[in-house]
């Protein structure tokens, strides 16, 4: 994971991530310390009830995003975000500022205006903070900043969240926390002096002051890339679900562990490690590629360990009184508990990060900031959605731990309609499975594949997994054009088919389907996809490149596009390749973790693309000669 943290060393990512890192501690720092004090000394500021006040403070933060997402997008795509960024401190240490004349004058309505301040703070930088990613790092770098930046962002919330509740028990002027939020935005104003310069997208544009329409204008954006819509609404999800389990940790603690405040603070504390940890694991089970293979994998690893918390949950642990935190931890069942929250954790980070690093691949560069705020409008909708609900089923009598299975088995019915609706996320999820586990794949020139525009891949035909490793290993969508039986096989043919695959026949058996084949691959190539070929015909029956046919030709002359030659090495003789006795003397003789190689060569001109020509490249790249 070394790659990842030499951002960190960088001054296109340092800055910034140190500055988004302060902005998240003091927010929670401050937000915390409130919460404490109106707590424990209700009576001093108000004659509200301390949890009224409690979801009050909750509230009165996050309503700015509902307010100001719209517009703040609009800001982070028409002016330089590092600016923006450096405003956005200056304002911060204006608030803290407010927040110091509340505690002066024991005003909780001059309080509660510096925390809705703080909540616009927060909505002014998020678009900015997931933008700017994009223009600041390269895309092989893209997972491992996302992933350092939501590892920051929730250790910033944990230590964030602790520093509030010791100054707020600790200092005998409240005055103090606004004094130290101050010195916490100072800090990360001379920061944000050192972020480089993000030039803006589109710098002429007309900033739309009405939340609703613009709110509905961006949202519209997004839909435009449907992958990028169902992002955000599992981004979305996610912050639902995470903001359930967090929300329930003090009652669950003194209910069902019978805690206090010490292992609020470890259950916490272990939640935040594993969201941290998967994060940063994120890069390397990724290989540096937005692998959303991965958040297929996060979701059962929520939905497992969500129903195993309900089924972990001890019975008669709380008694009448509080548990020492040291005798609780010598509990099996405990541990078992904090276990399934540090690999709920994990779990989120696996799911959350290749989401994010999508949306922000895959968004209009013109269009980014705004879709992110979009994100921003819809993740706040969810929690307070999320809050709602689980309020008014605990208020009815539900459990807590019968709470969490109840979002787990939820979990489960939202991954599997999110995955019905865009298979491109299942199939990655089997790919990866693939290249992970059932093999040992080993890929190079992959970067020769072109970041955008048609091209036609025409590669060496193996197994019957070929197309789903071309698929994973390559970032872009890419449609295969397979024969029209394997459409046939339950799982495969329900994917293939949701992914734009393109069936086929030869003309002797159905010349109608093969000229719509031919038909569907001239329009794919023109609105700039990639397409995918296997030129021998099918799978290879002993091992070697058989003889390419002239269907390349025919589709190069319609469409002159550039070819991508590639060649996979190391699937034959293995459990998916031909099974045939006479041409397989030993047949399987490749088990699990066998080597696996695909090389990708230069991309070749349509104009001297020949069968002949291509299946000596393909040749060229298996390290074999004609």
């Amino acid at each position: 994971m070394s790659g990842q943290f030499s951002l960190l060393k960088n001054k296109r990512f340092a800055p910034f991530f140190t500055t988004q890192f302060l902005g998240a501690f003091n927010d929670n720092m401050f937000k915390n310390a409130l919460i404490v004090l109106l707590t424990f000394h209700t009576a001093q500021w108000t004659t509200l009830a301390p949890e009224l006040l409690a979801n009050l403070a909750a509230g009165i933060f996050i309503l700015p995003f509902f307010l100001f997402s719209a517009t703040a997008g609009q800001l982070a795509d028409k002016y330089d975000k590092a600016m923006l960024a450096r405003l956005v401190k200056v304002l911060e240490m204006l608030i803290m500022g407010v927040a110091a004349a509340g505690f002066f004058l024991t005003s909780l309505t001059t309080l509660l205006a510096a925390l809705f301040l703080l909540g616009l703070h927060s909505t002014l930088f998020g678009p900015v903070k997931y933008a700017i990613l994009p223009q600041h790092l390269h895309t092989d770098e893209l997972v491992g900043g996302n992933a350092l930046v939501e590892a920051g962002t929730f250790v910033a919330i944990l230590i964030g969240t602790l520093a509030g509740g010791l100054l707020a028990g600790s200092v005998t002027y409240p005055a103090w926390i606004a004094a130290g939020g101050f010195v916490v935005a100072f800090a990360g104003y001379l920061a944000s002096r050192g972020i480089p310069v993000a030039p803006p997208p589109v710098p002429e544009l007309r900033v739309n002051l009405n939340p609703f329409s613009e709110t509905w204008r961006n949202l519209s954006f997004a839909r435009q890339e449907r992958a990028v819509f169902l992002s955000i609404l599992g981004i979305s999800w996610f912050w639902l679900y995470g903001a359930l389990f967090l929300a329930q940790f003090p009652a669950y603690t003194r209910n069902v562990l019978g805690g206090g405040e010490l292992m609020v603070t470890v259950l916490l504390a272990t939640f935040t490690l594993g969201i941290g940890a998967g994060s940063l694991l994120c890069e390397r089970l990724s290989g540096k590629q937005v692998e959303i293979g991965l958040v297929p994998f996060g979701s059962i690893g929520l939905t497992l360990f969500g129903l195993d918390l309900y089924f972990a949950s001890p019975l008669g642990l709380a008694g009448n009184g509080t548990h020492d935190t040291l005798a609780l931890l010598s509990v099996a069942a405990v541990w078992r508990v904090l276990f399934d929250l540090l690999l709920l954790g994990v779990f989120g980070g696996f799911f959350i990060v290749p989401l994010y690093a999508l949306v922000q691949l895959r968004s209009a560069p013109e269009q980014r900031a705004r879709i992110i705020a979009a994100n921003n409008i819809m993740n706040a909708l969810f929690m307070v959605a999320g809050a709602l609900g689980a309020a008014a089923l605990l208020g009815a009598g539900l459990s807590i731990p019968s709470l969490f299975a109840l979002a787990a088995l939820l979990n489960a019915l939202v991954a599997i309609y999110i995955y019905t609706l865009v298979p491109e996320f299942l199939l990655r999820f089997i790919a990866w499975l693939l290249v992970k586990t059932v093999y040992r794949l080993r890929i190079h020139g992959i970067d020769q594949v072109p970041e955008e525009g048609a091209a036609l891949i025409v590669a060496n035909h193996v197994s019957l997994v070929d197309a789903v490793i071309l698929m994973g290993c390559c970032r872009r969508p890419i449609r295969f054009v397979m024969d029209h039986r394997i459409f046939r096989l339950p799982l495969l043919g329900f994917v293939f088919r949701h992914c734009g695959a393109i069936p086929i026949a030869p003309a002797k058996e159905d010349p109608a389907l093969m000229e719509r084949a031919f038909a569907e691959i001239d329009a794919a190539l023109a609105t700039g996809d990639l397409v995918g070929i296997f030129p021998e015909g099918g799978i290879t029956r002993d091992g070697e490149l058989q003889p390419f046919r002239p269907g390349v030709t025919r589709i190069l002359q319609t469409r002159p596009v550039p070819v991508i030659p590639m060649a996979l090495s190391g699937l034959w003789g293995s459990f998916f390749s031909r099974i045939d006795g006479a041409a397989m003397k030993k047949p399987f003789r490749r088990g699990l973790f066998s080597a696996v190689d695909l090389r990708v060569g230069p991309p070749v001109a349509a104009s001297a693309a020949t069968p002949e020509h291509l299946h000596a490249e393909v040749l060229r790249l298996r390290g074999e000669r004609r």
